[in-house]
C-alpha cells in the first residue's frame, strides 16, 4: 500500500475536559470517605472527538475535525484550544457544548461532573461533512454517543466513502455500529465484551464479520491490543510496561488516531496497530490527558510537541519494538544551514529513527540572549520536521533536555561541535538508560551566529 496525499478527517462528538487538581489532607466530616479537595486549579483541554483530532494533529499531516460546536463559553474554550494544530469545520449545536470536569486530589480522580447535552443540528451535517472529507487521506469515527455520528446523512455519506477511503470506527456503547467497509474498529475490552487475550481475538474475529468491517483491533490498556479480520488473521500486539498505573483517560483516543494516520501512511491494518499501541503507550507514559491541557494551549511541556513528524516517544517505542536504535540529537537550530543538515544526517545514519531534543524559546533566549531565537519554536520544528532524516521532534523549555532524556532514553545522544562526552550534562542520563553520546564536528565555517552577525553587518 502506498501513503495517501490529504488531511486526516476526525468526525465526532467534541468534549471540553476539565481536570480540578488540588491536594487533599482530611475527608470531610459529614461524608467519611469523600476526600476535602483544596487549592484546586482548573486546566482545560480537548477530549472526545477533539482529544482524538489533537492526538492525530501529532503525526505528519493536516488534521480536520468535523464536529458540532456551542456558541457558549465552553464551545469557545474548546475551539481555542485547538486553534494551533487543528481546522475544525463547526456544525450547529443543540443544546450547550458538553463538558466533562475531573475532580482529582493529588494525581487520583475521586469524582467526576457531566453537564452538557447537546447535539448536533440534523440539516447541516451532512453537507458540511461532504465537503470537509473531500480529498481526505484517512477518516476517523470517533462516536461519543452523542448522535452526530448516528445522523442518518452522515452514515450514508460514510458508508459510501468506506470503499474508497480508509475509515476508522472508535465506536462508543450509545452509537450505533461501525458502517459497512470499515477497514478498522477500534472498541475496547468493555466495548467489545472481552477478557484476556484468547477471548478478545475471538470476539473481533465475531465482530468484524457481525459488522461486515475489514478488521477489529480490540483494545486491552497494559496488555496492548488484538486484532483480526474476516478472514482469520489474527495478532496480538502487547503494550511495553509502563512504570506505575498512570492516566490511562485519553489511551483510546491516542490509539485511534495514529491508527487511522498510520492507514493514510499506507500503512496495512495490523502494522497500523502495532504503530497505534506504541503510540498510545507513549502518551500515558507522558502523562496522559491530565498532561494536555497544562500550558493552556493543549500542549504539553517536556513531551512531544504537535507538529509534523509525528510522536517522538511513539517513534521511539515502536522503534524499539522492531529491535532498531533510537538516535536523538539535541540544538537550537535557529536559522536551519547546512551545518545542521550535515550534523543530522549522520546522527540519523547511527540508528533507525531519529529525534531530535529542539531548545524552546524561552530555553533559546536563556542561552543565547534576548535577542534570539529569530524564528519561533513553532516553525523551528516545522522546519526540521520536514527533513527526511527527521522523525520527530520533541520541544523543551529548559535550559537542557535532561527530562526529555530521561523518558525517551535514546540508544545514542548526539551532540555537534567542539564537545567531549564528558563535558556534557546529558551523558550521565544516557548512560544511566545504556546509551551512548556520540560528538560530531560541525562543518567549518557554518553557524547560526555568524550568519546573524553577517545580516546585522550588511549596508541596509
Amino acid at each position: 500500500m502506498t501513503a495517501r496525499t490529504g488531511p486526516l478527517v476526525v468526525v465526532g462528538d467534541a468534549l471540553l475536559d476539565v481536570d480540578l487538581d488540588g491536594t487533599s489532607r482530611r475527608d470531610c466530616p459529614d461524608a467519611p470517605g469523600a476526600p476535602v479537595v483544596e487549592d484546586a486549579r482548573a486546566r482545560h483541554r480537548p477530549g472526545g472527538a477533539a482529544l482524538a483530532a489533537w492526538c492525530a494533529a501529532r503525526h505528519h499531516r493536516p488534521v480536520v475535525l468535523v464536529t458540532a460546536l456551542g456558541r457558549d463559553a465552553a464551545g469557545q474554550r474548546l475551539a481555542a484550544l485547538l486553534d494551533d494544530a487543528v481546522a475544525v469545520v463547526a456544525l450547529p449545536l443543540l443544546g450547550r457544548t458538553p463538558v466533562k470536569t475531573r475532580v482529582r486530589a493529588d494525581g487520583r480522580t475521586v469524582a467526576r461532573l457531566d453537564e452538557g447535552a447537546g447535539r448536533a443540528a440534523p440539516p447541516a451535517a451532512a453537507d458540511r461533512l461532504a465537503e470537509a472529507v473531500d480529498g481526505a487521506a484517512a477518516v476517523l469515527v470517533s462516536d461519543y454517543g452523542r448522535g452526530l455520528a448516528d445522523l442518518a446523512g452522515v452514515r450514508g455519506l460514510l458508508a459510501g466513502l468506506a470503499g474508497t477511503v480508509p475509515v476508522v470506527w472508535d465506536p462508543h456503547p450509545r452509537g450505533g455500529p461501525p458502517v459497512p467497509g470499515t477497514r478498522l474498529a477500534t472498541p475496547n475490552a468493555a466495548e467489545a465484551r472481552a477478557g484476556g487475550v484468547p477471548a478478545a481475538a475471538r470476539r473481533a474475529a465475531r465482530l468484524a464479520r457481525h459488522w461486515r468491517c475489514d478488521s477489529v483491533a480490540v483494545t486491552l490498556g497494559a496488555r496492548g491490543a488484538v486484532w483480526a479480520d474476516a478472514r482469520g488473521g489474527v495478532r496480538h500486539v502487547p503494550a511495553d510496561p509502563l512504570p506505575g498505573a498512570g492516566d490511562v483517560c485519553g489511551a483510546g483516543d491516542a490509539f485511534a488516531a495514529h491508527a487511522a494516520a498510520a492507514l493514510a501512511d499506507g500503512h496495512p491494518a495490523d502494522r497500523a496497530v502495532a504503530r497505534a499501541v506504541a503510540a498510545a503507550t507513549g502518551f500515558v507514559r507522558a502523562g496522559g490527558a491530565a498532561a494536555v491541557g497544562r500550558t493552556g494551549t493543549g500542549r504539553t511541556p517536556a513531551a512531544p510537541t504537535a507538529v509534523p513528524g509525528g510522536d517522538a516517544l511513539a517513534v521511539a517505542e515502536e522503534t524499539r519494538a522492531r529491535g532498531g536504535r533510537v538516535v536523538a540529537a539535541g540544538g537550537c537550530f535557529d536559522v536551519l544551514h547546512a551545518g545542521h543538515v550535515s550534523l543530522l544526517r549522520r546522527a540519523r545514519s547511527l540508528g533507525d529513527c531519529l529525534v531530535v531534543c529542539l531548545n524552546g524559546d524561552a530555553s533559546v533566549r536563556a542561552l543565547k540572549g534576548p535577542g534570539r531565537p529569530l524564528v519561533g519554536q513553532h516553525d523551528r520544528a516545522h522546519v526540521l520536521s520536514a527533513l527526511e532524516c527527521v522523525d520527530a521532534v520533541w520541544v523543551f523549555d529548559e535550559p537542557t533536555p535532561l527530562a526529555a532524556l530521561e523518558r525517551l532514553r535514546p540508544d545514542v545522544w548526539v551532540k555537534g561541535g567542539d564537545y567531549t562526552a564528558d563535558d556534557l550534562p546529558e551523558t550521565p542520563v544516557v548512560r544511566r538508560h545504556g546509551g551512548e553520546v556520540v560528538c560530531l564536528p560541525l562543518l567549518p565555517g557554518r553557524s547560526t551566529t555568524g550568519l546573524v552577525q553577517a545580516v546585522r553587518a550588511a549596508p541596509g
